[in-house]
């Protein structure tokens, strides 16, 4: 089956911006999903250059508008492809396969009479590119709620689209196909437009002559909206192209809440009149906002830079954060603290620490060789509906155009495959032989699932197929769409490797500017004197304090030797006492998707049930050593003072693998 998806085009006066990037890569989302599913899929974006803004913003550069949009245009593609978008075709509203078709339409519109000329007066919103009637201000300036700027009486001669003539037919259509304005909140909006009454629609300008012109009357060219929203069906080859005749309609038009009214009501005016099918779905998603609540725009100046982020946090972390945030019908909320949440909780914690940590006990139990999988039990026959359930809620989402409810479900198969790992503890079947065959099923489990994870979040974060695919020895050819539910599809005996992780936690601080640090230490310099004020105890109390002898300070080191100690989160996983000592307990540690046997010296001080499960600090980069005939990799801090001592525990959410710093 065909599926033919497009963008809107984009204003090339200024740099993309992460708002701009979330309707791509929605695009892309189902682009790449479409294809999976074996369809023949046309993926169009593309720039909107035929507007007196980037006349404007051209001037303010002092440069020619061509010379300047060409620069700029450079600049969405490259964004483009630093998020992996797969776009087919890229559509300039300056070149000239659209020129032509514009032309044509336009002419063909006068013949049919429903393109007439005459006399407009009234108020012209440039960054907007719309008219507005007198009475439509909000003390005299643009109503859009995302502009309120000022507003510009112009008096021209023009020529008018009618679009009051097609109203009746319009609402007809709408209310006949109740899946083409999407979502439902969108729909009753554009309904209670069109009710309230269409006025004619000035399609042409004389006041400037950047654009394309009207082919009869060359003192006019044609205005922003007729022009632009031509690109869906120019850049297939109206009216006799093979795309043109092989992909429309369109099967979605995605596009920011703010210009549904033009694709919803003026695009399938046009096409009524020319009598073209009408797309199937107009879908107007929200906008992202600030922390502080406004709409993330060029206009307000509170755009963040797309290639920083990429730059910071990689193409697979954005696109995530992007659409997991936007819920259908909502707007989405963005900061940069909350990417980095998203990408550690989400990314490196639960789906990249499950993939490290089970291809880590392949490699460590069974040498890196996938074993032969054994019975299944009921968590693996679990697992299994699980994914089956969860695929075709993911199909089911992406019907509707809402990648955040599919990626929401695909992370409930990643907690419920982090489960399974502490369900079936394969560090304790490994210590049996009769449970060789158990743990061979275990294990044959843990790559299965990783594999359906690939699957998966293909559409969504395509740079981690490959990826998973590397480690499982495999390409690419292991992501099909129809096997995702599918369980035995990976053969024993391949090797697999752990390889780096996924998705490394970020420390945000990092990117802390000189400024902001030397802000946050005056900060925490007068919370400590604040603190040292409130509690410092009175003299007679410190001097009735018993003098403690402590063990004299060890010489200086500088920062360079204390940089040389990896210190490392660690979960113990199991714990026993090691046979005829008294002091020595044994531990099952995991740090960094790695298990790790290590002796420590704490036996007298802990129950081991009362270890299991806790996070303790681990010097990770010690050399091993043998304890009573056991390879110990690494050292447990602990504090002691004479008979007591106390084991480090750390009790925030960190995961096995955090740095100590």
């Amino acid at each position: 089956m065909k599926y033919y998806i497009t963008t809107p085009i984009f204003y090339p006066n200024s740099s993309p911006h992460i708002g701009t990037a979330y309707t791509t890569v929605a695009a892309d989302v189902l682009a790449r999903y479409h294809r999976l599913l074996g369809d023949d899929v046309y993926f169009l974006t593309g720039t909107d250059e035929n507007a007196q803004k980037i006349v404007r913003t051209a001037e303010a550069h002092n440069t020619d508008p061509k010379i300047y949009v060409d620069g700029v245009v450079e600049r969405f593609k490259e964004l483009w492809r630093a998020l992996n978008i797969s776009n087919d075709d890229f559509i300039r509203t300056t070149e000239e396969r659209h020129q032509d078709v514009v032309q044509e339409i336009f002419t063909k519109l006068f013949e049919q009479g429903d393109i007439y000329k005459s006399e407009y007066s009234g108020w012209y919103c440039t960054p907007c590119e719309t008219f507005w009637m007198e009475n439509k201000l909000v003390e005299g300036k643009c109503p859009n709620s995302d502009c309120g700027r000022d507003v510009e009486l112009l008096k021209e001669e023009s020529y008018f689209f009618r679009l009051s003539k097609y109203q009746g037919a319009l609402l007809k259509f709408i209310e006949d196909h109740p899946e083409f304005i999407q979502p439902i909140s969108r729909r009753n909006e554009m309904l209670r437009f069109i009710e309230g009454g269409l006025e004619d629609l000035c399609v042409s300008r004389t006041t400037f002559q950047w654009g394309i012109k009207v082919p009869f009357d060359p003192k006019h060219v044609v205005y922003v909206w007729l022009d632009a929203l031509i690109n869906y069906i120019s850049a297939l080859g109206y009216p006799d192209g093979e795309n043109y005749k092989r992909y429309w309609p369109a099967d979605v038009h995605i596009m920011g809440k703010d210009i549904v009214r033009f694709h919803a009501v003026i695009w399938p005016i046009i096409l009524l009149a020319l009598d073209i099918p009408l797309p199937k779905v107009i879908y107007g998603h929200g906008w992202y906002l600030s922390k502080e609540g406004g709409k993330i725009s060029k206009s307000r100046g509170n755009v963040q830079d797309s290639f920083e982020l990429i730059q910071r946090y990689g193409s697979d972390a954005i696109r995530y954060f992007l659409l997991r945030e936007m819920q259908v019908g909502s707007d989405g909320t963005y900061s940069e603290d909350n990417v980095v949440e998203r990408l550690n909780s989400d990314l490196a914690n639960d789906l990249g620490n499950f993939v490290s940590r089970s291809l880590a006990m392949v490699v460590k139990y069974r040498k890196g060789i996938v074993p032969r999988t054994g019975q299944e039990g009921a968590l693996e026959r679990e697992l299994k509906e699980l994914s089956r359930e969860i695929k075709n809620t993911v199909e089911k989402s992406l019907e509707v155009l809402d990648p955040a409810r599919a990626l929401e479900e695909i992370w409930r198969f990643v907690a419920r495959c982090n489960k399974y790992v502490d369900e079936t503890a394969p560090w304790s079947l490994a210590k049996h032989e009769d449970q060789k065959e158990r743990l061979d099923t275990v294990l044959y489990t843990f790559v299965e699932c990783i594999r359906v994870m690939a699957v998966l979040t293909a559409p969504f974060m395509p740079g981690l197929a490959p990826r998973i695919c590397a480690l499982l020895g495999k390409d690419e050819g292991l992501i099909r769409w129809q096997e995702a539910d599918q369980w035995g599809i990976l053969e024993h005996g391949i090797q697999v490797q752990k390889g780096e992780p996924l998705f490394p936690r970020i420390d945000i601080s990092q990117f802390t500017t000189a400024e902001e640090t030397k802000t946050l230490d005056l900060n925490q310099n007068q919370n400590l004197d604040l603190n040292l004020s409130q509690t410092q105890a009175p003299k007679e109390t410190i001097e009735s304090v018993p003098a403690l002898e402590f063990e004299p300070i060890k010489e200086e080191i500088s920062i360079d030797d204390f940089a040389k100690l990896d210190l490392r989160v660690a979960k113990i996983l199991s714990a026993e006492k090691v046979e005829k000592t008294d002091k020595l307990m044994k531990l099952e540690v995991e740090v960094a998707g790695e298990v790790r046997t290590v002796v420590s010296g704490i036996a007298k001080h802990y129950l081991p049930e009362d270890l299991v499960n806790r996070y303790v600090v681990l010097v990770a980069n010690l050399k091993p050593t043998k304890l009573r005939g056991i390879t110990s990799q690494g050292m447990i801090l602990a504090a002691s003072q004479g008979e007591v001592l106390e084991v480090l525990m750390v009790t925030k959410d960190l995961p096995g693998g955090a740095r100590v710093k």
